[in-house]
């Protein structure tokens, strides 16, 4: 009862019973003081009491008539109006409301218009905004599936392919010893076997990179630990984890087992080590990820070559695209050291 008593209409009608009690109000004073001052014959207090009673009464019908009356239009506009809002609301931009008067509800059903018309706008450019976004990232993901492919072909060409043909060429040699040199042939059997391991070795950290390239839904540590698992089936390498649970956003997640992921991969082709040791632990508000091995190391001030090697520019660079620190540090015979810190 009270939200009906709030509307437009009642309101008109309060606002107009509202200004008749301060007519009547004016009028008995008028009345009085005419009456008080000149005592005119036709004037009394029985006329005044009558004539007082009589316009409220007519004052009160003509207050809700008229109340009524030009409230309505007025109610009319403003539920066009409401209707209009919860249009826009509901996505559909394309609702208008027009108006034949021009006065500020007018005005302010035109900036309606106007501001659908600006939203169906926007639509339209997030829309046609997000269909570019979905044809760049198509275009994006074949040329780097492109470039990973043409990557893979380069290493088998020059490490797994080098090393079957050089397989070969001795296998052919040991042959023709066998029967005439036993002792050499055996050397040259010994040097197969090396090559062998090391091409299997070169193999593996290859596939490596055929694995799922996301955690698929996955935390970091579990997938770490699942990549983990898997290098120890196939290489004898002794490997130590100590990794913390930590809420990371899933893009820098994904980038940081890629980066893992790479480590892993050069340590199974250049750094002939036995052990590899992975931290990734919460210290002072960073996350801190620390890979090591014991393999053979290089110097960083005189091998540029490996220094800016395509496995280690692409680790830096992921690791700066999430807004951290990637630093290395190896020496011959000492193995390598990458220490990576992400902000948190």
């Amino acid at each position: 009862m009270l939200k009906r008593l709030n509307t437009i209409r009642y309101t008109y009608i309060r606002s107009l019973l509202y200004g008749l009690f301060l007519t009547n109000i004016t009028l008995l004073a008028i009345l009085l003081s005419i009456f008080v001052l000149f005592q005119p014959a036709w004037l009394n207090a029985t006329s005044i009491f009558l004539t007082v009673i009589l316009y409220i009464i007519l004052g009160v019908f003509i207050s809700i008539y008229v109340g009524f009356k030009s409230s309505g239009d007025m109610k009319d506009r403003m539920d066009y109006l409401s209707v209009l809002i919860t249009q826009l609301s509901r996505g559909n931009y394309t609702s208008r409301v027009y108006f034949s008067e021009e006065d500020e509800i007018a005005r302010i059903g035109n900036e309606l218009n106007e501001l659908g018309e600006k939203l169906q706008s926007q639509v339209k450019s997030l829309q046609r905004m997000a269909d570019e976004k979905s044809e760049y990232a198509k275009t994006a993901h074949k040329a780097a599936t492109i470039e990973e492919r043409q990557r893979l072909a380069r290493d088998l060409h020059d490490a797994v392919s080098q090393q079957l043909f050089a397989l070969t060429m001795m296998s052919q040699a040991t042959l023709r010893l066998f029967d005439s040199d036993p002792s050499q042939a055996r050397e040259q059997l010994e040097e197969i076997t090396a090559t062998a391991l090391k091409a299997q070795t070169e193999m593996r950290a290859l596939l490596l990179h055929l694995r799922p390239i996301d955690l698929s839904g996955q935390p970091l540590k579990k997938g770490v630990q699942e990549l983990v698992d898997e290098l120890r089936q196939k290489c004898q390498i002794n490997f130590h984890l100590h990794m913390e649970e930590v809420e990371l956003s899933g893009t820098a997640e994904e980038h940081l087992f890629r980066i893992v992921q790479e480590s892993l991969s050069n340590t199974l082709r250049h750094a002939n080590a036995s052990e590899v040791t992975i931290e990734i632990i919460e210290r002072n508000k960073e996350l801190f990820i620390h890979i090591a091995d014991n393999g053979a190391g290089f110097d960083l001030h005189t091998d540029q070559r490996k220094k800016m090697s395509y496995g280690l520019k692409t680790m830096r660079e992921r690791c700066e695209e999430i807004g951290g620190t990637f630093a290395i540090r190896s020496q011959l015979g000492a193995g390598t050291h990458i220490d990576i810190r992400i902000p948190l």
